[in-house]
Order: C-alpha cells, then sequence, then structure tokens
C-alpha cells in the first residue's frame, strides 16, 4: 500500500516539474520573441503634445517600424520617431520634410522644397509656417549627407529642425508604422511622400 502510495506521489510530482519546466519554457520563448521584436522590429510609442495635429493627436498609440531603415533610407513625406537632439533621453514625432540633397526654405508662411513652394493639405493652418532659429526666413538651407529636415504637421505649435536643425540618420529610431489606440483611429499610418515627392522632381527640373 505504502510502495503505491509512494509511486503515485513520484508520479505527481514529476507531472507538476514537467510542467514547470514547459511553463517556464514558453516563458522564455515568448519574452525572447518579445525581445527579437521589440529591438529589431517594432516598438510601441505614445503620443505626446500637439505637434503632430490633425494627424496625430495627444495619448494616440502607435507601432514603431525599426526594420525598414536597415533596409532602405527614409523617404520625403514619412513619419518618423527619433531621438530628440536636444536630450537623447525623449522620442519626437515629426515628418521628413527634405532628405540628403535638397534645399529647404520658408518664405512668407509656405515651405519651398528645392525651389518649388509645397502644397502641404495634411498640415494645419496652411500659409502660415513660421521660419526659426536655425531655418531663417527666405534663406535656403542645404540638407547635407546622412541629414534630414523634419517638422511637425501642426507648424505653429511644433519645435522642429526650423528651430533646431536636421536630425542624423542613426537619431532616428524607425518610421511610424500603425495606429492602434484610439479604436477609431486604428490602421496603417499613410505618408505624403507623393506630394513631397513632386515637390522635389519640380524643383529638379525647374533647376
Amino acid at each position: 500500500f505504502y510502495h503505491a502510495l509512494y509511486s503515485h506521489y513520484m508520479w505527481i510530482l514529476r507531472n507538476l516539474w514537467l510542467f514547470f519546466l514547459d511553463f517556464l519554457e514558453t516563458i522564455v520563448v515568448s519574452l525572447a520573441i518579445f525581445a527579437v521584436v521589440y529591438i529589431f522590429l517594432f516598438q510601441p510609442h505614445q503620443v505626446d503634445g500637439r505637434s503632430m495635429e490633425p494627424n496625430f493627436h495627444n495619448s494616440e498609440y502607435i507601432l514603431t517600424d525599426k526594420l525598414s531603415y536597415r533596409l532602405h533610407l527614409p523617404k520625403r513625406g514619412d513619419v518618423v520617431v527619433f531621438r530628440s537632439p536636444q536630450d537623447e533621453r525623449v522620442d519626437f514625432i515629426k515628418r521628413i520634410i527634405g532628405v540628403p540633397g535638397d534645399t529647404i526654405m520658408v518664405k512668407g508662411g509656405y515651405v519651398y522644397l528645392n525651389g518649388i513652394k509645397l502644397d502641404e493639405t495634411y498640415i494645419n493652418d496652411p500659409g502660415q509656417v513660421l521660419s526659426g532659429r536655425f531655418i531663417s526666413e527666405g534663406v535656403e538651407f542645404p540638407v547635407a549627407p546622412g541629414q534630414y529636415i523634419v517638422m511637425g504637421d501642426n507648424r505653429l505649435h511644433s519645435s522642429d529642425s526650423r528651430e533646431w536643425g536636421p536630425v542624423s540618420l542613426g537619431g532616428i529610431i524607425g518610421r511610424a508604422f500603425f495606429r492602434y489606440w484610439p479604436v477609431s483611429e486604428f490602421g496603417l499610418v499613410p505618408t505624403a511622400e507623393a506630394e513631397l515627392t513632386m515637390g522635389a522632381v519640380k524643383g529638379a527640373i525647374a533647376r
């Protein structure tokens, strides 16, 4: 009797131990997958502030694609998350306006890309874009290799490249790829590449 009871007890312990090992293995694998996804593929970010209105609002949640820019360079119109040039502990979200080789100018309330005035239908207060300490009124700024000019869509309420200069490629964390909160805005993040690329092409032809 006691031998049978002992055998049953050991059987229970053995199965509990195997269950624990399986559970532990599942946790370790899940954490490893999460770490790979977080480090190399996607990272969640929360929008903080009004600088990207009307397209992004305070407290919205997005996924940042960290893989794409390992395969190709950022494009005009991409919405990107990057480390603040003033404080690398802070992440910003802005839109790329100028890429290496472009010239950017703010004049009369508009942005000029390669000498062509942009018709930016996606921004707040079109025709009221202000210059800043770094990009002066009426002065063309050449974008150097490895540098990007970024601006918020809410131009009257955005601290961006106009004020503190370009963002380096190494400072860009990734492209705003997917918005998952609020549910009413659930979906892929659109780009303004077509509008900005048209300005660049026109500028190249005009020159």
